[in-house]
């Protein structure tokens, strides 16, 4: 239970607040209605009955704090069969190593491994050639009127560097993509029936692909990840079928960070980049800006929004009372925006002496495939401003119907 210490009208303000935020114009933009969240104090009452936290030094400090778990499949198993939390996607992602507390954590993510320097540099040459071949791609579209940035680069960029290095082949990628557009449903802050029942069907799918992905790679093994991971977790677990199902789980994980978020991070980018034509001359009168352009895309508006914990033990957050076993919604995409940590907060602007972020996440479950995400932003971005025309806008983009889980739906861009 929370002990609340809030008037109930901030708990009616939350509920119209987040009601803005499910339409369109609250997906186009919804740091307006953040700042009214942020204005109601650091932490206020959900809707829902939880609790929403919005500063981001607090958001800081429950990530970092061992008093705070992910929502794993215990958490979840308590929730009871009528809940999101126990429909088969939920419990599927509860395997996976972003639902996992220690010491299974630890366990797995050493496991796992990390994409170290030599691992980032064979990836890079792949993510360069990848870029390359997009970017003509898009190029050649332009000359026949606008094109649509998303699908031809942001969507194809992050699928084509984890399936070669996966090993998964090229015709299979479009469908694992579609499949990971719909598997996120379960992962969103208040998904509804239909859409959990997208991301159970698509769950379903990527456990057949993968499972089967494994038993081939057991039979050939090659130089690629799954079969160092049957390897590895051979020597972990003396269950064939369980070691096998790790290796499932870690590819699926794998696959699904690797897409849905940093295809956000490319389109937010670019979209950043185009709708100030200032934006591209500073990068292309010194590109040394780009990583710190790509920092602040993170800082402003990063693809995750929300992040959710639940509480170790009683404990307290600010000055809110939290009980053993419930649960904060950490509003990254609002805290990122706190004043208190950044000047200025909604403006944009890659010269920021200062644009740390928790796009990331913090603390021990703080993001595996980090590297990876700002490589293939950093190539991207370098490529568009050396190796493009100069492009802009053709219309204003549309984003889809999600508060957790950011994503352009199109980006339409034209030549200047």
């Amino acid at each position: 239970m929370v002990v609340d210490a809030r008037p109930s009208h901030d708990r009616r303000s939350a509920v119209s607040l987040f009601a803005r935020l499910r339409t369109a114009e609250g997906q186009a933009d919804p740091f307006p209605y953040y700042a009214r969240l942020r204005a109601m104090g650091p932490v206020t009452p959900a809707p829902w009955g939880n609790v929403l936290v919005t500063g981001f030094d607090l958001c800081d400090q429950v990530l970092r704090s061992r008093d705070w778990l992910e929502p794993d499949k215990r958490w979840r198993d308590q929730q009871g069969a009528g809940t999101r939390w126990n429909a088969p996607s939920s419990q599927e992602m509860s395997n996976t190593l972003p639902a996992l507390n220690p010491p299974e954590h630890t366990r797995i993510r050493r496991a796992a491994g990390t994409f170290g320097r030599k691992t980032l540099e064979r990836i890079g040459r792949t993510v360069g050639r990848t870029t390359d071949r997009l970017l003509l791609s898009l190029t050649e579209q332009l000359r026949d009127g606008p094109a649509d940035f998303v699908a031809t680069v942001s969507e194809e960029l992050p699928v084509a560097t984890i399936g070669d290095w996966l090993g998964v082949p090229a015709a299979d990628w479009p469908r694992l993509r579609e499949l990971t557009h719909e598997q996120v449903f379960t992962q969103e802050l208040l998904p509804t029936a239909s859409q959990l029942a997208r991301s159970d069907a698509a769950t379903a799918e990527l456990r057949a692909y993968f499972m089967d992905l494994v038993r081939r790679r057991r039979e050939q093994p090659g130089d690629d990840p799954v079969s160092l991971w049957i390897h590895t977790f051979d020597t972990l677990e003396p269950d064939r079928e369980r070691a096998d199902e790790s290796v499932y789980f870690l590819a699926l994980f794998v696959l699904l960070a690797a897409l849905e978020t940093t295809s956000t991070l490319l389109s937010t980018m670019a979209l950043r980049l185009l709708e100030q034509p200032l934006r591209w001359d500073l990068l292309a009168a010194d590109p040394t800006l780009v990583p710190a352009f790509v920092e602040e895309t993170l800082r402003h508006d990063p693809p995750t929004h929300v992040i959710s914990r639940v509480a170790a033990h009683d404990t307290v957050v600010g000055d809110v009372e939290v009980a053993k076993d419930d649960m904060v919604h950490l509003m990254v995409g609002a805290a990122h925006r706190d004043p208190a940590r950044h000047p200025d907060p909604d403006r944009f602007d890659p010269e920021r002496a200062r644009s740390d972020h928790l796009a990331f996440s913090n603390g021990i479950h703080y993001c595996l495939g980090a590297p990876l995400a700002r490589l293939e932003a950093q190539t991207l971005l370098h490529h568009m401003i050396s190796r493009l025309p100069r492009l802009t806008l053709a219309q204003r983009p549309t984003w889809e119907p999600r508060v957790a889980f950011r994503r352009l739906s199109n980006l339409d861009v034209a030549l200047a």
